[in-house]
């Protein structure tokens, strides 16, 4: 193994002469560099030994993590198979991350990652140096988050009758009939967060609202506009039904939120805002009475106001709200995800860059009939690795997102990441100047046989193997 193979490419490498010769994975020495920036690391791999010198304890992992690359493929197995000394070589390798916020979406809630499979997506997300998951809980067409005081939620808002295949107008008009769910207990969520957190991973979780709430809506239909009973929703897309804006919902969604906050550890939680249809609101007599009521123009401006209460909410817990930046205007000290644009930054927000056309990991790799639930926008692995992210004050970093819609098992979310997530781990860590065709040569000869070891069921660059196909599934393509 030679330092050429490192992923993310490092900061800087010095090489130097001999090669260290070990039976065992050697425990390093550390000690802790002020002078290196937060996140850093050095190195030093000489005959004598290994040494690392970091900024803080992540930076020790990142070390880590480099010296396992090191150590070679077999390192990333579950149960040490090797056998005779490793010869390692011998240098110095320096590096710390370009942005602070290295981010994965999870969508937890259109289909449902039993635990063992979010655990393992953390340690894939440590193996890359990412360092936020961002779980989306709950959308219309699932609940998954246990509120003991709203136990509804999940005993109806985790269970849908049956989902689309594919996406219509070519794809199924019914859905499949084949029940799906299942929820997080709070002990769950909270082995989650643990986890994550002894590997230098804060989790970010999402409870979307005014929009995309039908599962709770269901468990609790005075939450609707209608009133009117609903199932949890079995189809994909922007849905009508929406949060009724009333003080009771509030209440129930602050409620809710402090439950969440005391899960969950992170300064930020994300409270959605997009994709609100007002339908449902200009149609309800109640509601544009509200509207009048609090001196808004129109019912547009409640969606503002809604998140506005939630967003005073979290700040009164010592946290800070995100949202998506098509949720309308809001408190400066909202974070954004810029998932359509970068506007907000010019208001004073912070953003985390997460833009569709580049780093929806959802999206089709290729146009070959072959490709499985072929959606969105083409983005190949090279497209991925051309993703220059906006370098300005007020941009915390960048996330890709895994949307699952059409993503209904780990088998399926290891095709659609990977080795796409690769790229982006690279594209937000590394500083140097890119160069498509040296990544792939180094993912080919050195990145992916370290997924193989990790057991990721990834895309091959030249197309799907047979079982990765979805023959007769369609998709809804886009084009830029």
């Amino acid at each position: 193994m030679s330092f050429d193979g490192l992923l993310p490419r490092p900061v800087r490498v010095t090489p130097a002469p001999g090669t260290l010769v070990v039976d065992e994975p050697p425990e390093p020495a550390t000690t802790t560099d002020d002078s290196l920036p937060s996140e850093g690391f050095r190195l030093t791999l000489g005959p004598g030994g290994v040494r690392v010198a970091a900024a803080d304890a992540a930076g020790e992992f990142y070390a880590r993590q480099a010296l396992r690359q090191l150590l070679g493929p077999s390192a990333f197995r579950a149960a040490d198979i090797h056998s005779g000394p490793r010869a390692l070589p011998c240098g110095e390798v320096e590096d710390w991350p370009r942005f602070r916020w290295r981010g994965c979406l999870l969508d937890v809630a259109r289909h449902f990652m039993p635990k063992a499979g979010v655990l393992r997506f953390l340690d894939l997300m440590a193996a890359h140096r990412l360092n936020v998951l961002h779980l989306h809980l709950t959308d219309d067409q699932g609940w998954r988050v246990e509120v003991p005081e709203f136990p509804r939620l999940t005993e109806v808002g985790a269970w849908r009758a049956g989902s689309w295949v594919g996406r219509p107008p070519d794809g199924t008009a019914e859905h499949d009939g084949r029940p799906h769910g299942g929820f997080y207990t709070v002990d769950d969520l909270r082995e989650i967060v643990a986890y994550a957190a002894d590997r230098h991973i804060t989790v970010v979780p999402e409870v979307d609202v005014p929009g995309h709430s039908q599962a709770a809506i269901a468990a609790y239909p005075w939450l609707g506009v209608t009133g009117l009973p609903l199932e949890v929703l079995t189809r994909w897309g922007v849905n009508e039904n929406v949060l009724a804006m009333t003080d009771r919902t509030v209440d129930f969604y602050r409620r809710v939120l402090t439950h969440v906050a005391e899960i969950f550890p992170s300064e930020v939680i994300c409270v959605g805002g997009d994709e609100v249809p007002t339908t449902q609101w200009a149609a309800d007599p109640g509601t544009v009475a509200r509207a009048a009521e609090l001196g808004l123009s129109d019912v547009d401006c409640l969606r503002g106001w809604f998140l506005g209460r939630l967003v005073a909410h979290l700040e009164s817990l010592g946290r800070r709200a995100m949202a998506w930046d098509d949720a309308g205007p809001l408190p400066r000290s909202t974070v954004i995800g810029a998932w359509l644009s970068t506007e907000a930054l010019a208001a004073g927000h912070d953003l985390v860059l997460c833009p569709e056309e580049h780093v929806y990991l959802d999206h089709r790799q290729s146009d070959h009939p072959d490709e499985p639930v072929p959606v969105g926008y083409l983005r190949t692995l090279a497209d991925v690795y051309a993703y220059e992210p906006l370098a300005a004050p007020g941009v915390l970093g960048a996330q890709a997102q895994v949307w699952t819609e059409h993503l209904d098992s780990t088998r399926r979310v290891d095709y659609a990441a990977f080795p796409r997530l690769a790229a982006f781990a690279e594209v937000v860590w590394s500083r140097h100047a890119r160069d498509y065709a040296e990544f792939e040569a180094r993912l080919v000869r050195h990145h992916l046989p370290r997924l193989d070891a990790l057991g990721v069921e990834y895309r091959p660059l030249n197309g799907p193997r047979p079982w990765q196909m979805r023959p007769g599934v369609p998709g809804r393509i886009r084009h830029l």
